[in-house]
């Protein structure tokens, strides 16, 4: 058993991240940053669940690019395919449930 307190937690650099679970396969992980990823597709399904901060959101569908911006509590789903990038808005505590492996 363990406590998280997400709004305790940074890290060292830009998207570092504290792997909490491993469950089958899939992690679940909370990352610190400040500054955006890159643009990318996960080799499987993310779940992104904005804990603290603000997010803009960019992604690409049929060759369209959208931006949704994310507040803390916001989920943002990308199913199998979905090219996207995450643009904090200053500092922001991100819970991440993923394909263990995926970028």
């Amino acid at each position: 058993m363990e406590i998280i307190r997400s709004k305790n937690f940074s890290a060292p650099q830009a998207w570092g991240a504290l792997d909490i679970a491993n469950m089958n396969g899939i992690t679940t992980r909370l990352h610190w940053t400040d500054k955006p990823y890159k643009w990318h597709i996960n080799d499987g399904e993310e779940v992104f669940v904005v804990l603290s901060g603000v997010v803009d959101m960019y992604y690409r569908r049929a060759g369209n690019e959208h931006c949704a911006t994310l507040q803390a509590g916001d989920i943002f789903y990308a199913t199998v395919g979905t090219e996207h990038l995450a643009h904090p808005q200053g500092e922001a505590r991100i819970l991440v449930i993923e394909k263990q492996g995926s970028i």
